[in-house]
């Protein structure tokens, strides 16, 4: 939603003053309901990056595990 908004912005605008223009549009004019909401998207970023952080690592835990080699010396199939 609001990166849509924020890709309709001049490029030369100010990032920081492109985000908080886009949440107080976005919340009526209140700045505490667009500090709310910039600190909820913000949260649930960073939960997703988290998330994805954490399966990548399950992932590559899991390939080392399946290419480990055999204790007794034995070819892996």
């Amino acid at each position: 939603m609001l990166t849509q908004v924020l890709a309709q912005r001049d490029d030369h605008v100010c990032p920081v003053e492109a985000i908080s223009t886009a949440y107080l549009g976005f919340a009526g004019g209140d700045a505490g309901i667009a500090l709310r909401c910039a600190i909820a998207d913000a949260l649930s970023d960073l939960m997703e990056a988290e998330r994805r952080t954490r399966e990548r690592s399950r992932l590559i835990s899991r390939g080392y595990i399946r290419t480990a080699p055999d204790p007794e010396g034995a070819p892996t199939s």
